[in-house]
């Protein structure tokens, strides 16, 4: 089966940092290129990041880059996000993904989701 874990949300303040993880079971992770997408309350999913197979290509939406950064632990099977310089408008749930899932509203290969709130 399947299984795609986020953690590391929570509330923190304009200009913090979180560390979120996404743990992975159920296939084979070194081989997949993986993708993190958020929504934010009322929109739909935007693609946030990308990160290939071995980790070694990476790419992020504009509206993150040179604050966010994707990063992988093959040996571990979790595939990570680290938020820094956090803004207001950062405030959403943040989904880790196969790459293939795309914004489609609906993916088999997408965690449940973690909350991350920036506010003052």
């Amino acid at each position: 089966e399947v299984q795609l874990v986020e953690s590391g949300g929570g509330l923190v303040q304009p200009g913090g940092s979180l560390r979120l993880s996404c743990a992975v079971s159920g296939f084979t992770f070194s081989s997949y290129a993986m993708s993190w997408v958020r929504q934010a309350p009322g929109k739909g999913l935007e693609w946030i990041s990308f990160i290939n197979s071995d980790g070694g290509n990476t790419a992020y939406a504009n509206s993150v880059k040179g604050r966010f950064t994707i990063s992988r632990d093959n040996a571990k099977n979790t595939l990570y996000l680290q938020l820094d310089s956090l803004k207001t408008e950062d405030t959403s749930i943040y989904y880790c993904q196969k790459t293939y899932c795309s914004t489609a509203n609906y993916c088999r290969d997408r965690g449940q989701g973690t909350q991350v709130t920036v506010s003052s």
